[in-house]
């Protein structure tokens, strides 16, 4: 690593560290949702990296959703929080154990507004009953449903059926988008060689009723990769 890619890796590892003792001070959710989105807007920024919304007038401005998105990169959240900075839409973040014990990710993602989901646990019921109350409490729930990021040189990888459940059980429309760009090639060359103007694009797509029987991943597909 070069001393420019240090600088920013301190950098980002104090930033998220610093929102994640904000957010733990939170008091309401409106809080909690302004703190992520002030948060990626300074780490999105400090990359020199914009968000370009396509389709947006397909974004919902309010109501609760199950948010499913593809996966390459580790600031796949921050373009989401991005792209949904106008609307009245408050998610929480299925998130693996393993952030939860980070030392990068950890105190954020425990603060931040999260369901804990432990692929090791002997069974599921845990996880679903938190995804209930959050539900209840009126928040949408946000997940990649690869289950971790797409590091193939193809644009989707294979959906986990879990996604399919939550909507089931939660009665939760689903709504799509789609990170257009590689985000993780953007973040390369923020890193690497300090680009500025960089750009990532992120398609809304068309509501799907959680009683569709068609796969998630075929209806998906027919949205962003195979039309």
């Amino acid at each position: 690593m070069n001393l420019k890619q240090i600088s920013i890796a301190i950098y980002a590892t104090y930033l998220t560290n610093k929102y994640g003792f904000k957010l733990k001070k939170a008091k309401t959710s409106q809080e909690r949702i302004d703190l992520r989105f002030e948060y990626s807007q300074v780490l999105l920024n400090k990359l020199n990296i914009s968000i370009e919304v396509l389709n947006k007038e397909k974004l919902p401005q309010d109501g609760q959703y199950l948010l499913i998105s593809n996966h390459r990169s580790i600031i796949d959240p921050l373009i989401i929080e991005t792209a949904l900075k106008d609307t009245k839409v408050d998610g929480f973040w299925i998130a693996k154990k393993e952030l939860y014990n980070s030392f990068f990710f950890g105190t954020f993602t425990r603060n931040a507004g999260c369901v804990l989901l432990d692929r090791e646990a002997p069974n599921m019921s845990s996880f679903f009953k938190a995804t209930k109350e959050v539900v209840k409490e009126g928040h949408s729930i946000y997940i990649f449903p690869e289950g971790t990021r797409n590091k193939e040189n193809t644009p989707l990888s294979e959906f986990k059926e879990g996604s399919r459940i939550i909507a089931l059980k939660n009665r939760l429309p689903i709504l799509p988008v789609y990170i257009k760009t590689n985000a993780n090639d953007i973040l390369k060359e923020a890193i690497m060689n300090r680009t500025k103007d960089l750009k990532i694009e992120i398609e809304i797509g068309e509501i799907i009723d959680y009683k569709d029987k068609t796969s998630l991943e075929e209806n998906y597909r027919k949205q962003f990769i195979d039309k």
